[in-house]
């Protein structure tokens, strides 16, 4: 597995022994929550006297110990698609069995769907970037080349044949929006600047010795709006598409400790009224939380406060997260999260389409706060030391990833920085994100913000 340097100093392991009840109760509870009507006693399990479902337990231990990685997984092909399995030590036997009133899976994708969806790589891994996160170079989804294949709904549709097989009845798969839409997409903002559009190009006119380009750009810095001070305009972009935006505000304009950059602007009486009338439109705003809120619960008391807002949900600055930290201090503040994708590859970081509950290690249980994954950032697609993409390569790369999230009926979670509706931005800017928005548009996404993901929850909490 790839290393990754880092300066920073990691929480200490807390977790719990998971036991395969545990396990199995976990992975239930999401296959349940992306199913509608379900019976509450499903028929599955590990006993094979029970019957039903019968799983092959072929964790050999893992989960006792701590490492971050299982053995290699086995490639099989399932519904048109080659698939890894983890815990799968027999592969020359057939994948699922079925008998009358029973069905055998003989791959352990309850562990396989458990130890991807819990992030456990990541918690028990000692490795982070330079901003402290868990990084891509390091996960399971690079060393096997399946960022963008949501594994763990190939795992619930193997559950879902067996079970159907079992019970006798079609399952129904969850719906989104009052039109009961077949999969959904969050359209999203971080907002970490509103005032810096003419810094890059005046900079460049400076080292090229073109004074009265700088002389103009100054100019209109001095007398003019903004570029980036555009929040409107965003909103009207998503609103053309019958979407609404959902806006993270940054409260902190101090550098970090390390000096990486935070917002450029601070929470004005002037802000807010723009906020608040965007609101009112159907465009809310959530906390973007800054370099620090990660980790010391304090730094997250303040942003919440400074931000002058009840926020439902957050994400934080640079996608900072720390596994063994982070999910602690956002269950009881916060109703949902979006920080959970790789900065540095689109796709699925845990490798589901759909919103789901994270563990917590601490306790062996889920958290009570929704996490509603990143699976595409525009930086992602462009910036140097990512994927470096031309503007004519990002919808064609992105639409079988889409594809995957319409075939299982998951959620598209899109962040697009108000900066990149600058006009001059060619690659990742206006004309990008309306190909994007028109390509979901026309495949029928009910398009939600994370308060109305989170709301088609409401029903259901972890116990």
């Amino acid at each position: 597995m790839a290393q990754a340097a880092s300066s920073f100093t990691l929480p200490p392991l807390a977790a719990v022994p998971v036991s395969q009840a545990a396990r199995l109760a976990y992975v239930l509870q999401h296959f349940a929550l992306a199913h509608e009507g379900l019976p509450e006693d499903l028929p599955i399990g590990y006993d094979t006297a029970r019957g039903g479902v019968v799983l092959d337990d072929n964790s050999a231990g893992f989960f006792v110990k701590t490492a971050p990685y299982p053995a290699a997984p086995n490639w099989r092909e399932w519904s048109g698609q080659q698939v890894p399995f983890f815990f799968d030590p027999h592969p020359e036997k057939p994948l699922l069995e079925l008998a009358p009133g029973t069905a055998c899976i003989n791959a352990d994708i309850i562990s396989a769907a458990f130890y991807l969806l819990s992030g456990w790589q990541e918690y028990f891994s000692a490795e982070r970037d330079r901003h402290g996160r868990f990084p891509y170079a390091a996960s399971v989804q690079r060393q096997y080349g399946f960022v963008a294949l949501p594994a763990v709904n190939y795992y619930f549709d193997v559950l879902r044949v067996a079970l159907e097989h079992v019970l006798g009845q079609p399952l129904r798969p969850r719906r989104w929006g009052g039109a009961r839409t077949k999969f959904a997409a969050f359209v999203s903002h971080d907002i970490d600047t509103i005032h810096g559009s003419w810094k890059a190009p005046a900079k460049a006119a400076l080292r090229q010795r073109q004074l009265l380009t700088f002389g103009r750009l100054l100019w209109q810095r001095l007398r003019q709006p903004d570029a980036w001070n555009n929040l409107e305009t965003v909103a009207a972009a998503t609103a053309h598409y019958g979407a609404r935006s959902t806006f993270f505000i940054l409260p902190e304009h101090r550098p970090g400790p390390d000096g990486t950059p935070q917002a450029d602007y601070e929470i004005s009486p002037q802000l807010l009224a723009r906020l608040e009338a965007l609101e009112a439109q159907g465009h809310p705003w959530e906390l973007h939380g800054s370099l620090g809120t990660a980790t010391e619960p304090e730094n997250l008391a303040l942003d919440d406060y400074r931000i002058k807002h009840h926020a439902r949900g957050i994400r934080f600055h640079y996608l900072r997260w720390e596994p063994r930290r982070t999910p602690q201090l956002v269950e009881g503040i916060f109703e949902f999260d979006s920080t959970l994708g790789f900065a540095e590859h689109f796709g699925f970081r845990h490798s589901y389409c759909h919103p789901f509950y994270p563990f917590d290690f601490e306790q062996g249980r889920a958290c009570r706060f929704l996490e509603i994954p990143l699976n595409v950032m525009d930086a992602t697609l462009y910036h140097p030391n990512y994927l470096q993409l031309a503007a004519a390569e990002i919808l064609p790369a992105l639409q079988p990833l889409f594809t995957e999230i319409e075939k299982f009926g998951g959620v598209a979670t899109i962040l697009w920085h108000n900066d990149h509706f600058d006009p001059a931005n060619e690659t990742t800017g206006p004309a990008q994100f309306r190909e994007i928005m028109r390509h979901l548009q026309q495949r029928g996404a009910a398009f939600l913000t994370g308060r109305q993901v989170t709301d088609q929850f409401s029903n259901w909490r972890p116990v």
